[in-house]
This record gives C-alpha cells, structure tokens and sequence, in this order.
C-alpha cells in the first residue's frame, strides 16, 4: 500500500470513519475525500494533510510515509551550514514516486522546514519540503548549494559543457548564470508542500 489516496481510506476505515464524518473533521467535502482516496487529486496542501493526520488519529510521516514505526520530525533548514541531515539524530523520510511526480530519485530523504526567521527561495515559512543529499546536479530541478554567504536554494541545469547554470526564484526571466567555483550543491529539493494560507 504505497499510495496515498489507498492510505487514506486504510487510516480511515481503521479510524471508523465514513467519507462524510472525515470530510467534516478535515474541513472539505465528501467529494473531495472521495477524490483524495482515488487519487483523483494527487496535490494535497500542508495545512489539509496536517488536518486530515490529526483527524485519523495518525503522524503526518504514518499518513505520507504509510510506515507507524517512523515518525520523523521535519528538521529546521537554516542560512548558515551544516545541512541539518547531517545531524545523528535526523530520521530519513521514505518518499513515494507520486509524490516525486517524475523525479528520478533513490537515495536518502529528509523532511525539512524552514527554521524560524529564516527566508529562502522556493520555500516559504510554514512549507514542509522532502530534500535528497547530493554533491551532484544530474538532472535540471532546485538544489541546495552551499557558498560563502551560506545555504540557500537555486535552479540548477547543466550548460552545453557540462558547467552548472544556476537561476534564483526571485526573477524568472533572469538568463541562467555559471555557479561559482566556490559553491557547492549539497541537496536536491524532490517535493514541497505549501502552507494553505486561511
């Protein structure tokens, strides 16, 4: 049972719940649990996977992850290195491939949020995002990199010569620029999830 929609409607049934007495806990219609147990609606937002944990009485990590034994708390993303899986007590993520929506991914993932005051391209305060470790840009997407002003988030492709061409989120029309010899890519970001403003 690897699908979030099947894991929906497994936590549900096992919580007792009919589609009706979930869609009120969670805030939404029916219908929409309907969809979200179809896989209908692949995209479900922080704030209503947050909800819909709490109201099957499941972790988020059980709800996503479809694992009760491993519960991890995201870990706090900041400016300034080290990347926070290089903690001992990190506890990896298992991501599912519908969720990576494309992304060819098999090594480790953390779930990370931004620390408290901290502020990042591609990724709001409140946003949940699943990262991989890398030292390596194989595939266009956002990356952490790690330069002299600390850690932060680009869009990274590679160039005609295999050089690494880094774009911010602040300008999409910017000309994609060489990354600097003294930075490094330290993550890929393979999934994020909002948070629903009210």
């Amino acid at each position: 049972m690897d699908a979030l929609g099947e894991r929906i409607k497994h936590l549900r049934l096992q919580a007792n719940l009919n589609k009706a007495a979930l869609a009120r806990k969670v805030g939404v219609s029916d219908v929409t649990i309907s969809y979200w147990e179809s896989g209908a609606i692949k995209q479900i937002g922080h704030e209503r996977l947050v909800a819909l944990a709490d109201a099957l009485g499941c972790s988020l990590a059980q709800l996503l992850e479809g694992e009760a034994r491993l519960t991890p708390a995201p870990l706090y993303l900041r400016g300034q290195p080290p990347v926070p899986w290089l903690d001992p007590n990190a506890n990896r993520f298992m991501i599912s491939n519908e969720i990576l929506a494309g992304v060819d991914w098999q090594g480790e993932c953390y779930l990370v949020t931004p620390a408290p005051g901290e502020r990042f391209d591609y990724l709001d305060s409140g946003d949940l995002a699943a990262f991989g470790p890398t030292e390596r840009c194989d595939q266009p997407g956002r990356y952490l990199i790690e330069g002299a002003g600390g850690l932060y988030i680009g869009q990274l492709e590679q160039g005609e010569r295999g050089e690494l061409l880094f774009s911010s989120g602040a300008d999409d029309t910017a000309v994609p620029v060489p990354l600097e010899t003294s930075e490094r890519v330290v993550g890929r970001l393979l999934a994020c999830w909002r948070m629903e403003s009210a």
